[in-house]
């Protein structure tokens, strides 16, 4: 059965807390977007001190969309984050991977919807994970890019025991096109969120995939 990490995209705290209890309870992992408009015109809530309250009842994980992300390793870890994820677009991927190794974290690396996987390939025998965008990174809703499944079969084939994340324009059509391809992991947002008052059988349509 395919993994459902619900992922939020929020500059305010208020909307990012109501997504999480909506949550909890009904997944393991929750994805928190992060965006400081260095590496995509967007900013998200950055206190990460906030999500300490959650972090013994949901498994946090952070995407980090920023052209800077090890500067904000030290406060998701310490925040109770247990999963941090780079994009390969960041200014110095090489300088995260190196300095997070000082936390207890897995570490994931992300590639950008029109990315290809050769940017990717060097980094991926060193994550616990790869999240690959099916979309453009920025904003919730994003049109899903259906060359992107290709990679995700590349990712595959090269390392078959590597999960693989997927995040973007995930429906119950696009979540089956990914994990045929093989994706384990699915990141949903607007799919999950837009029927707030069915959420556990939006969960179980998607697991069922």
């Amino acid at each position: 059965m395919v993994d459902i990490i619900p992922g939020i995209l929020e500059q305010e705290w208020e909307m990012i807390e109501e997504r999480l209890r909506l949550v909890t309870g009904l997944v393991e992992w929750v994805q928190i977007d992060v965006a400081d408009n260095t590496l995509i015109p967007n900013t998200t809530f950055l206190d990460f001190a906030k999500f300490k309250a959650y972090s013994d009842k949901l498994s946090l994980e952070a995407h980090f969309m920023v052209a800077n992300p090890e500067k904000y390793i030290k406060a998701a870890a310490d925040a109770g984050f247990k999963r941090l994820i780079v994009h390969v677009e960041a200014h110095d991927p090489r300088l995260f991977l190196d300095q997070v190794k000082y936390e207890d974290v897995e570490v994931g690396v992300a590639l950008d919807g029109p990315t290809e996987f050769e940017t990717i390939e060097p980094f991926l025998e060193e994550v616990d994970v790869v999240e690959v965008m099916m979309v453009e990174a920025g904003f919730a809703g994003g049109t899903f890019l259906p060359e992107c499944v290709e990679k995700i079969k590349s990712i595959h084939s090269y390392l078959p025991d590597l999960p693989i994340e997927v995040s973007g324009g995930m429906t119950e059509k696009t979540a089956r096109l990914v994990t045929e391809a093989g994706a384990s992991r699915l990141v949903v947002n607007s799919f999950l969120f837009n029927n707030p008052g069915n959420i556990k059988s939006v969960l179980e349509q998607l697991r069922a995939v």
